[in-house]
């Protein structure tokens, strides 16, 4: 029988529409839905590789345990059942603490996983909570509800209107966006090109959104903070900055006194920019009709990762292009997670309200940073933790440090894996339970539609049923919470899996009639689950529209420009300033950064084997002329050490990068043993994160800083 599916892709933040052709059960093939209007039709390599994932012979499908002798099927219901008795009887003899719990991000390209998720995290009352925010996104998400007054309260670059963009260490060619869901983002950005604007690239390597941009300057790795105040130097000495009512005065004139200190002329001794570039951008901006400064990862993941977040804000607001069409903009999505009164609203945030047991690092959003979970692992005494129940993540290869993590995952008590592949981390774990896949789940994009440059709103139904006895990871979570429940209140367990009548189906679709355009706000669209499922290429709800200072949940509604926290922070940023200027010689003289390609998505997609091929993607980019100072040739292997530890890895010579500055893809390293990923290994590569220093952090946020690693490249003898 042959069919035709339509659903979006959810390999990345992009949620490209797919049509998929099947015949007799079948996949034949993979095109772009050319009928959503968001996506128009664009897809890239990862999209068709859903067919690989789904037929993967290297996928899990039902629980395994490790023993003595190896890997074992069990039951569902013997795994839930000795998970939670496990669980019990550790929290009641060491404390709810100990107990930690670590999500991926394939968690929020999965609905079901994180509502039930968060279900399970919430009855597990334990402190150590960690995820991958604190590797990413966590200064965007700070700096929202420090400013805004809520997390997911996100400034989306408004794309399709702007005529100047500004972008620091991103690379939309290769995310497809990121806190940006764009699809299509070239034939985006080069539409700003065509209407007579203009899209600048700051990096340290020559990108390949930079290839194409109408200009890309160069930064030295770690320095975007002082880069930021310069223009704002500019802008202020210019009188260039525009009122705001609902900007505090003193808090502008704070800001203004504070970037003083910072004139280009000095700072371009430090970033590697010439004063006339970091001047000559500074007035491109605030002379555009509209535009719209970007930060992404690389300036995120740095020792100043939220005062960067922060100065972006403030260079939208104080130019008056926040909250403006070509501006910062905010979404109003079908499933509103920010509005009072929403039925899924989620936390508006909260921060440093307990601190991390070794470190005292600062929880954020009721999660504690991630470069504390090693340590948290390995250290003696009460709240140590000796249980980690792990889902889609693989931070022995994505967090800073992995080789000390791996050592702290080989010493716990109980280690559970909601995973479908044996991985570098999930090889440590005592039980793997695994959920299906994406074509044999529905889903609904909660978290993408937050970030995304335009409203719309999709359901995507599953393609296939999956096989019998397999389960849904919303299923696997709410029957494990359940018997958890039913162990602490001394009741017998059930000897069948624990059903439950509430799906996330019903929660969203609940959740779209009550938000803002279901029928009690919006007569003309009346949103619901089943419209959705009649709207198989998705709804387009319109461009992004001004919402301040409706949608700003701050106390007295008005931005708060200089957070009184973040001022804390500002001795720390005079004292690292000071520092830049009288830098002597290093032991570490080259500073080390990551990159990503489009093909993959961090670790979870080297197992796809078209998303693998091409030329060696596991290299170290160093300039022509350092190869040259070091005696290096192309292909040559070469040793690369930091502080914490060493790696060999073959080089790519390339003038992509910046002198003095060397880059390594995130996501390898799947040479150790014990792992079931046959494509993966054949691609094994070196993992970044063995260089990365998990004390190596922005101390005011806690979010990892590992953008600027100090290495030295030793060559190896013949």
């Amino acid at each position: 029988m042959d069919q035709t599916h339509y659903r979006s892709c959810n390999l990345c933040e992009a949620m490209c529409g797919l049509q998929i052709e099947v015949k007799n059960g079948t996949i034949q093939n993979f095109k772009g839905d050319i009928l959503d209007q968001f996506s128009r039709g664009h897809i890239c390599p990862k999209g068709p590789e859903l067919k690989s994932l789904y037929e993967d012979p290297d996928r899990i499908k039902f629980p395994i345990k490790r023993t003595n002798s190896g890997w074992e099927k069990v039951s569902w219901v013997e795994a839930l059942s000795d998970i939670a008795k496990q669980i019990v009887d550790l929290q009641t003899k060491y404390g709810n603490d100990v107990v930690a719990i670590y999500n991926g991000n394939p968690n929020v390209h999965n609905y079901g996983s994180m509502l039930y998720g968060q279900r399970f995290t919430s009855r597990i009352k334990t402190k150590n909570n960690f995820s991958a925010t604190s590797v990413d996104q966590l200064p965007h998400q700070l700096l929202s509800y420090l400013m805004f007054g809520h997390q997911l309260l996100v400034p989306i670059p408004d794309i399709d209107r702007t005529t100047y963009f500004l972008i620091l260490g991103g690379n939309p060619f290769a995310s497809n966006g990121s806190l940006m869901t764009v699809p299509d983002v070239k034939k985006r950005l080069k539409a700003i090109q065509d209407r007579g604007g203009k899209y600048v690239v700051i990096d340290p390597r020559k990108t390949e959104t930079a290839e194409h941009a109408n200009e890309h300057i160069f930064i030295k790795p770690g320095t975007d903070v002082f880069f930021l105040l310069s223009l704002l130097n500019v802008i202020f000495e210019k009188k260039r900055n525009k009122p705001n009512s609902l900007v505090n005065e003193e808090d502008l004139n704070s800001i203004q006194r504070l970037t003083n200190e910072f004139h280009p002329s000095v700072v371009s001794k430090i970033t590697g920019i010439p004063m006339d570039t970091i001047e000559r951008i500074a007035m491109e901006f605030v002379n555009a009709s509209s535009a719209v400064c970007y930060g992404r990862v690389g300036v995120s993941t740095q020792e100043f990762g939220a005062l960067c977040q922060w100065l972006i804000n403030v260079i939208n607001i104080v130019t008056g292009n926040l909250d403006k069409e070509g501006g910062a903009m905010f979404t109003l999505p079908a499933v509103d997670l920010v509005g009072e009164g929403s039925t899924m609203r989620s936390s508006p945030g909260s921060f440093n309200t307990y601190q991390s047991r070794v470190r005292k690092l600062p929880e954020f959003n009721d999660e504690l940073p991630v470069s504390a979970l090693a340590e948290e692992i390995l250290t003696d005494g009460e709240g140590q933790i000796r249980v980690l129940a792990t889902s889609a993540g693989n931070p022995v290869l994505s967090t800073p440090n992995g080789s000390k993590l791996e050592k702290a995952l080989s010493q716990l008590d109980l280690m559970i894996s909601f995973d479908f592949y044996l991985n570098e981390t999930t090889k440590h774990a005592h039980y793997i339970l695994p959920p299906t896949s994406t074509l044999e789940h529905d889903h609904y994009d909660l978290i993408f539609n937050v970030f995304a440059v335009r409203n719309t709103s999709r359901y995507n139904q599953p393609l296939f049923q999956p096989e019998e006895g397999m389960l849904h990871d919303w299923e696997i979570f709410s029957d494990l919470t359940k018997r958890i429940e039913l162990v602490r209140s001394g009741k017998e367990l059930p000897s069948e899996l624990i059903r439950t009548k509430l799906t996330p189906a019903s929660i969203i679709d609940h959740a779209l009639k009550s938000g803002p355009y279901g029928s009690k706000h919006n007569t003309e669209i009346q949103m619901s689950l089943e419209l959705l499922k009649n709207s198989p290429h998705g709804i387009d709800l319109g461009p992004l529209k001004k919402s301040f200072p409706e949608r700003l949940y701050t106390k007295d509604k008005k931005i708060q420009l200089f957070p009184t926290l973040l001022q804390n922070d500002i001795p720390r940023l005079k004292t690292k300033f000071n520092e830049h200027l009288n830098s002597g010689h290093s032991n570490f003289p080259y500073l080390l950064i990551g990159r990503r390609h489009l093909r993959n998505n961090n670790s979870w997609m080297h197992n796809l084997p078209k998303l693998m091929t091409g030329k060696p993607r596991c290299t170290m980019m160093v300039h022509p002329d350092d190869a040259s100072l070091l005696g290096i040739s192309n292909h040559e292997e070469v040793i690369v050490e930091s502080k914490v530890g060493k790696l060999r890895i073959p080089v790519e010579i390339t003038d992509e990068l910046m002198k003095g500055v060397v880059s390594i893809p995130h996501g390898f390293g799947h040479n150790r043993s014990g792992t079931n990923q046959k494509v993966a290994t054949q691609f094994s590569g070196v993992s970044i994160n063995d260089l990365t220093d998990d004390q190596s952090i922005d101390e005011f946020s806690g979010n990892a800083a590992f953008s600027g690693i100090q290495v030295k490249i030793l060559k190896i003898s013949d």
